[in-house]
C-alpha cells in the first residue's frame, strides 16, 4: 500500500487536505469521493522527481476516439446528476492520453475559477473546435448539456465514418500506383542495365520498343537526382500555390469538377454541410452563427464561398434554399428538400434526413469508385510492367529466330 497526500473540497466547498493509504492514485481518489470530498490533487508520498520531457510536436495527439469516449461519458455523468467539476475530475484522472489529460485538468481549473464550461473549452482549439464549443455553450444556456453532448458524440462518430470512407476510396489506388512506380523504378534502374549489357555483347540494331526503354533507363540513371529534386519542387510549388487565396480557389473548384473523384467530393461536402448545420440548428444555435461555423469547417473553398453567400442572403431576409440553388454547388434535390423544411418549420429535421441520405450516397460512390478503379489499375499495371518485359525480350526472340533460321 502506498501513502498519498491529497487536497480537495468537501460538500460545503471548504478546502481540506490530508494523507491516506491506497493501492493506487485512482483508488485513493475513489475513496475520497465516497467520503464526499472532490480531490483536486492526489500525490504519492516519497516518490522521486517526475520530470516530464516535452518535445514540441512529439506530444500524443488527441484522437477522434478520445473525444467521442470523453463526450459520451461526460453526457452520462451529467445526466446522472453529477456536478460538472466532479465529472471533469473523474474523466481527467482516468484519461490515458497525457495530452488530453492535461487539457481536461486545465479546463477543470478554469471552471473552478468561475469560467463557463464553453469558455474553458474555447482555450483549447486543437482539442475542441468551434462546433464543439458553440454546441456546449447552447447546451449550458438551454440546460440540456447532456442532450447536446450525446448529439455531439453521434455527430463526431458519423463525421469520422465519412472521413474513413473517403480515405478508403483513396488508399487502394494510391497504394497500387505507389507500388507500381517503385517496381517500374527498380526495373529501369537495376534490371534494364543488365539486359543492355547483354544486348551490347550481341551487337546489331535493337527493336524500337527495346531501344526506347533503354534510353529511358539511361536518362533516369543519369538524371536521378534532378528527377527527385524536380518532384520535390513540384510538390512544394503546389503546396505554396494552394496556400494562396487564388490558388486554393482554383484547385478546390477543379476538385469539385474533376472526373471520377469530383462526384465523391461533392457528395461528401453536401453530407458534411447538412449534418453539421442540422446538428447545430437542432441544438439551439442561431442559424447565422451555425452557417458561419459550417463555412469555416467546409474544407473546400468553393463550398465555403457558397455557404458565406447563403449566410449573407439570410441576414438580408431571404430563404436558405434560394441562394443554395444559385450557388451551383448543391444538387437541386437538396435545395428543394431544404425549401420544404423551411416552409414546414422543420429545417433541422430535413437537414439530418439529407445528411443520412448522402451518407448512403457516399457509401455507394466509394463502392462504385473502387469497382471502377480496379480494372483501370490492372490495365495500368499490365501495360507498364508487361510492356517493359516484352520490350526486353524482343531482342531475345529476334536472336532465337536468327539462330533457328
Amino acid at each position: 500500500m502506498a501513502k498519498f497526500s491529497w487536497v480537495g473540497k468537501n460538500r460545503s466547498g471548504q478546502v481540506q487536505k490530508g494523507e491516506m493509504e491506497a493501492a493506487s492514485e485512482g483508488i485513493a481518489r475513489a475513496q475520497l469521493r465516497r467520503q464526499g470530498i472532490v480531490p483536486s490533487k492526489v500525490k504519492e508520498k516519497g516518490k522521486g522527481l517526475n520530470i516530464e520531457l516535452k518535445i514540441p510536436g512529439m506530444e500524443p495527439k488527441i484522437t477522434t476516439k478520445d473525444l467521442v469516449v470523453f463526450t459520451r461519458q461526460f453526457a452520462t455523468m451529467i445526466d446522472a446528476g453529477l456536478p460538472l467539476i466532479q465529472c471533469l475530475d473523474i474523466l481527467s484522472s482516468q484519461q490515458d492520453n497525457p495530452t488530453f489529460k492535461r487539457i481536461l485538468a486545465t479546463v477543470k481549473e478554469d471552471v473552478e475559477s468561475g469560467s463557463t464550461f464553453a469558455d474553458a473549452l474555447r482555450k483549447h482549439p486543437k482539442a475542441f473546435d468551434e462546433l464543439f464549443v458553440n454546441l456546449v455553450a447552447a447546451g449550458e444556456v438551454g440546460g440540456i448539456l447532456d442532450t447536446i453532448l450525446n448529439r455531439l458524440a453521434a455527430y463526431i462518430e458519423k463525421a469520422q465514418k465519412l472521413k474513413k470512407q473517403v480515405k478508403s476510396a483513396m488508399t487502394y489506388p494510391t497504394t497500387v500506383v505507389s507500388i507500381a512506380v517503385v517496381v517500374i523504378g527498380v526495373i529501369l534502374v537495376f534490371v534494364i542495365p543488365a539486359f543492355e549489357k547483354i544486348f551490347s555483347d550481341f551487337g546489331g540494331a535493337l527493336p524500337l520498343p527495346t531501344q526506347i526503354v533503354i534510353n529511358i533507363s539511361d536518362f533516369i540513371q543519369d538524371y536521378i537526382l534532378a528527377i527527385i529534386g524536380g518532384i520535390i519542387l513540384v510538390i512544394f510549388t503546389c503546396k505554396k500555390i494552394y496556400a494562396t487565396e487564388k490558388g486554393r480557389d482554383v484547385i478546390d473548384d477543379w476538385a469539385l469538377k474533376a472526373p471520377i473523384f469530383g462526384v465523391l467530393i461533392r457528395k461528401v461536402a453536401v453530407a458534411k454541410f447538412t449534418r453539421t448545420l442540422g446538428t447545430m440548428v437542432s441544438s439551439g444555435v442561431p442559424i447565422l452563427d451555425g452557417l458561419d461555423i459550417v463555412a469555416k469547417t467546409a474544407g473546400n473553398r468553393t463550398v465555403e464561398k457558397a455557404i458565406i453567400k447563403v449566410r449573407q442572403s439570410i441576414s438580408e431576409g431571404n430563404t436558405i434554399a434560394e441562394p443554395l440553388s444559385k450557388s451551383g454547388v448543391f444538387p437541386p434535390m437538396v435545395c428543394q428538400m431544404i425549401a420544404v423544411g423551411e416552409q414546414a418549420g422543420s429545417i433541422d429535421t430535413m437537414l439530418n434526413k439529407i445528411a443520412d441520405f448522402y451518407d448512403d450516397e457516399v457509401d455507394d460512390a466509394v463502392g462504385n469508385l473502387t469497382a471502377m478503379m480496379e480494372p483501370l489499375l490492372m490495365l495500368f499495371l499490365g501495360t507498364t510492367v508487361g510492356g517493359l518485359v516484352i520490350a526486353m525480350y524482343l531482342p531475345i526472340f529476334k536472336i532465337a529466330g536468327t539462330v533457328g533460321g
